[in-house]
């Protein structure tokens, strides 16, 4: 396959980077159209394969699997120019939204605005696990356990977790006995030698030593120069953990996030946290940068002794670091160990079961989002009050499903022409 200069990777993830609206799903199709399809620089099988071991790290899978192209084509660099490409844009684009956010909050246009983005957004996820679910999904029985991993998740409301370790057991178990079940995709590729595996072992230690004292620095230096009661200390502590937790996307860890900054830090309300949700929702980039709104606006609430503006932006920039830095760890560390899992075929089925579970898990965030987005009042249980049906938010959704299914057209000019609808649709009389 064509090995691409470190120029042309540059080029293509900053157009990665800024195009990667509509979550994991929408991210993982865009890479698959522009690398795997388009450019031919990675082998769709590599490609699943790494996606399934994102799938079982922490942190977005989707920027992880960009760090690891990145590193396949060119090594620790290009894994991270991929990286920092994939979440820089997002990051720049949510910091300059938290400064609009705390200076034009309740301001109409503002609203208006971010409706339609919303309502845009919903057709592009939808396009992304459609396509997503074509490629994951290719036998019977993968099928089944997409569908009753979404049926564990929105009926049962069965933890996560348990959800991805039963389709991993099943997926172990069926590439033993069954392997047919789960396709051909997973299995080796490779039959040549492997590397020494005292040598992997040093270079792994050397990794993870490295990008721990790369993760801790800026936690160490706000500890010396605040001390302990200082909210940055705070955010960087809470949001350390929180990147070791995150697994299986954002959304796996929303309610655990929501509840410790609203009702444990008191960092903000509980709608506020909504539309942090929202904006990132809006925004290119992994799905947990919200976790960047949140650190500005706790910090920004609560500057102790800073100036908002600046313990704002060092919220927000310490937030960013540790949510991140731990994804290169865990990637660099892991991807030379890729090519001996690729041999182990009960964990590659174990790895496929659960990448078809995932699609399941997609889908009932999915839902989710739209039960959101398009009424106001959604109960406890999930169950949206029809009579609070939002009829712009429908309206233009359906305009992003004709632009998106019907015209084809692309992700940046189906936001814009969405967002422009909330924008025309503000100034009617009737709401």
């Amino acid at each position: 396959m064509p090995r691409p200069t470190l120029a042309e990777l540059t080029r293509a993830f900053a157009r990665i980077g800024c195009l990667s609206f509509g979550g994991p799903a929408g991210q993982i199709a865009l890479m698959q159209r522009e690398l795997v399809e388009e450019r031919c620089w990675v082998e769709q099988g590599a490609f699943l394969r790494a996606l399934n071991l994102c799938h079982l790290l922490p942190g977005p899978e989707a920027q992880q699997l960009a760090t690891w192209i990145g590193w396949r084509l060119h090594g620790v660099r290009g894994g991270l120019i991929a990286g920092m490409l994939f979440v820089l844009p997002g990051a720049v684009v949510m910091l300059g939204l938290s400064l609009l956010y705390v200076a034009a909050a309740g301001v109409a246009w503002f609203a208006a605005l971010f409706l339609g983005v919303k309502a845009a957004v919903l057709a592009v996820v939808l396009q992304a696990l459609k396509r997503v679910a074509g490629r994951a999904l290719g036998t019977r029985f993968k099928i089944a356990l997409a569908v009753l991993a979404a049926l564990a998740l929105t009926v049962l409301h069965a933890p996560f977790p348990l959800v991805i370790l039963g389709a991993g057991l099943i997926g172990a178990a069926a590439a033993k006995w069954s392997p047919h079940w789960l396709g051909a995709h997973h299995g080796a590729t490779s039959a040549g030698p492997l590397e020494a595996p005292r040598r992997l072992i040093a270079l792994t230690a050397q990794t993870i030593c490295l990008w721990l004292a790369i993760w801790g620095l800026p936690l160490a230096l706000v500890f010396l120069t605040l001390g302990p009661d200082h909210v940055l200390w705070q955010v960087g502590l809470f949001f350390s953990r929180l990147a070791i937790v995150t697994f299986g996307g954002a959304y796996a860890v929303l309610a655990y996030m929501a509840q410790a900054a609203v009702s444990g830090f008191g960092w903000l309300s509980p709608g506020e946290m909504a539309d942090g949700l929202g904006l990132a929702e809006t925004t290119p980039g992994p799905l947990i940068m919200v976790t960047q709104f949140v650190g500005f606006i706790a910090a920004w609430r609560h500057p102790g002794g800073l100036s908002p503006l600046l313990a704002g932006l060092l919220g927000a920039g310490i937030t960013t670091w540790v949510t991140f830095a731990p994804c290169f760890l865990w990637i660099f560390a892991c991807a030379p160990w890729m090519e001996r899992l690729e041999r182990a075929e009960r964990l590659q089925g174990a790895l496929a079961a659960i990448t078809a579970a995932v699609v399941g898990v997609i889908a009932n965030l999915a839902l989710w989002f739209a039960l959101h987005v398009l009424f106001m009042r959604v109960s406890d249980a999930g169950l949206p009050d029809f009579a609070s049906l939002d009829w712009q938010a429908a309206l233009i959704a359906a305009e992003a499903g004709v632009l998106v299914f019907g015209l084809k057209r692309g992700i940046a000019p189906t936001i814009a022409i969405c967002a422009a609808t909330g924008l025309a649709l503000s100034l009617l009389p009737l709401r």
